[in-house]
Order: structure tokens, then sequence, then C-alpha cells
């Protein structure tokens, strides 16, 4: 069971990779607003948020389909993953921000894979602790969806606080 776990999140961690990339520049590519919801918009830290939770979200839905139901906690445990992946990047980039000034792109790019990275590790800890006592996958899932509409709400209506703020531009949102 555990080198099946290690497999699943390996994949995990390419798919969330690679989608995140993707989704950092197809809002640029397709000028959607239904893709502005899930993608990046601006260079704020809130946009960058995104990377990491929709494609998670969706490998969830696929994990789902495979293991899912060799997890009662399944959601709960998803849920918590996705959101010390969310953490983590603005802790990353603040703190970093904070020490060095402005940093270069890679450094910014390196938060993201690091994120990734935290998360899933975290996410494949609890997969191989079966003693989890998080059981209430109907919250989980509604927080999971709360969290996806505060996404799309916030790409249109953004608060004016620095989180989202474009660091670039000066700007909210689109």
């Amino acid at each position: 069971m555990k080198k099946h776990i290690f497999l699943w999140q390996i994949f995990q961690f390419v798919f969330v990779s690679i989608f995140g990339i993707v989704l950092h520049f197809l809002y640029d590519w397709t000028e959607s607003g239904f893709i502005a919801m899930f993608s990046a918009v601006n260079e704020s830290t809130w946009e960058h948020m995104k990377l990491i939770f929709f494609p998670m979200l969706l490998f969830a839905w696929i994990q789902k389909r495979f293991i899912g139901d060799k997890y009662t906690h399944f959601w709960c445990l998803k849920l918590r993953s996705m959101l010390v992946g969310l953490m983590m990047i603005p802790i990353l980039f603040y703190t970093l921000r904070g020490i060095f000034g402005n940093t270069p792109d890679w450094i910014n790019i390196a938060v993201f894979f690091v994120a990734v990275s935290v998360a899933i590790g975290y996410e494949t800890k609890q997969f191989l602790n079966p003693g989890t006592s998080y059981r209430n996958n109907k919250l989980c899932i509604f927080m999971l969806c709360l969290i996806a509409i505060c996404f799309a709400v916030f790409t249109f209506a953004p608060p004016k606080i620095p989180l989202f703020q474009d660091p670039m531009s000066r700007t909210f949102g689109i």
C-alpha cells in the first residue's frame, strides 16, 4: 500500500506542477472571464495561490475515483493538504521578500514548487496514518467549494489589501 500511495503522490506532484504552470499563463492566452476564475490574472500572491488549489482539487477528483473509497476521511485529508499548500505560498513569498527585498523570478517559481512539495508531503503522511480523526467529508467538501468560490469572487472583486495587489502594476484583480 505504501508504494501505491507514493506512486500516486509522485504523479500528483507532476500533475499539479504542470497544470499550475499552465494556469499561470492561461488567462493571458485566452482573456476569458471564465478561465480567470481558475487561473492567475495578475502577479499577486492571491492569484498564485490558485495555481496550487485548482490543480490539487482536480487531481483529488481523479484520485477519488481510484483510491478514495479506501479512505473514509479522503476529502478531509485533501482539504488539509490544500490548506497547507495555500498557506505555504504567502508564508514563503513574504518571508523571502522580507529577508531579501525583491526576489528574482526563479525564487518565486521555486516557492510554488516548494509549496506543492510540502502540501503533497503532508498529504502522503496523512494517507499513511489511518488514525486521522477528521471524518466529516461533507463539511470538508463544503469548505473546498467555499474556497473555490472565494477564488472566483476575489478575481473580480478583490479586497484592497496587499495579498491581492499585483506588485508590478499595483492593480487588483482583473
